[in-house]
């Protein structure tokens, strides 16, 4: 592949059209490192493939995103700069044409926006993408104990419809927004369908990986795109989180206090609402993007 950008490096050629890419950026979108986890044991599981990654030389100011550095065996010195990755994986267990997904795995660059997400979408233009899909994590008043919450917003008017009808809430916030949607509206200006699904974390849990987030959002993009892939490693890391984070709440009278106040606001907030089960989403989503690549194949 010929590169469509100076400051694309590549490595590799995807041997096929990819349908979709999937897009995780670590820091601020990613509460308890929750979606960048995710999408890190997909691709170790899935055997994705790194074919290209952006140079960070113009995209970052290094003393505010410093590189790390570190110590091989043989006492060699190396420096570690901010990545921004794509990788692809081809679908083999699938009966549809250009099944194909690209993953990109990044850090939030601090400079020159539109010029990185110009980059982004024209990589995904080119590789015949035609639906892109933003995981994202965030830090919530909600407890623990309870289903993970999960809220989106989609370019497309019919998945907008099915996050609606899901009783998925669409945000309303206006100010400072994140690289992710710089580039949802760079790929929309060139014609692909953008949604993003994001899970609510508990703010006072600290630890990180939040492995039961990660799940979740694993569990959901792996139904909706048809993943062959077996989440059980994942699962037992969230059983553990879950029964690690239990030791520390019984042992600490005052966040116990707290977390059960959540609970009470949460349970009456999904009664008035009635949310629907996180699943319900997926489904909808599911459907929308069968019928989408049909359309597109025929």
């Amino acid at each position: 592949m010929e590169p469509n950008s100076e400051h694309l490096i590549f490595s590799d050629t995807p041997p096929s059209k990819m349908h979709n890419l999937v897009v995780a950026y670590s820091g601020w979108p990613d509460a308890a490192e929750g979606a960048t986890t995710a999408i890190k044991y997909l691709l170790r599981h899935l055997g994705a493939i790194k074919f290209a990654e952006i140079d960070p030389e113009d995209f970052f100011v290094f003393s505010q995103e410093r590189p790390r550095t570190s110590r091989t065996k043989d006492g060699v010195r190396r420096i570690q700069w901010p990545t921004n990755e794509f990788y692809y994986w081809n679908n083999t267990e699938s009966d549809a044409l250009n099944n194909g997904i690209v993953f990109l795995l990044g850090v939030e660059p601090n400079l020159k926006w539109r010029t990185f997400s110009s980059i982004v979408a024209n990589l995904a233009k080119e590789l015949g993408v035609t639906n892109v899909m933003h995981l994202g994590a965030l830090l919530d008043a909600v407890p623990h104990t309870r289903t993970i919450r999960l809220t989106g917003s989609a370019t497309e008017p019919k998945i907008q419809k099915a996050l609606d009808h899901a009783s998925v809430g669409t945000s309303t916030y206006q100010g400072p927004t994140g690289i992710s949607t710089a580039i949802m509206e760079a790929c929309t200006q060139l014609g692909m369908g953008y949604a993003s699904l994001w899970a609510h974390t508990s703010h006072y849990l600290h630890a990180a990986p939040n492995y039961r987030i990660s799940l979740t959002l694993a569990r959901n993009l792996a139904r909706l795109l048809e993943l062959p892939i077996d989440l059980s490693e994942l699962e037992t890391a969230a059983e553990t989180f879950d029964r690690e984070v239990a030791k520390v709440i019984e042992e600490d009278d005052q966040l116990q206090d707290y977390v059960h106040k959540l609970e009470s606001k949460y349970d009456d907030s999904v009664i008035s609402l009635e949310m629907a089960d996180p699943a319900d989403i997926v489904l909808e989503l599911e459907q929308f993007l069968k019928d989408r690549r049909g359309f597109e194949n025929d």
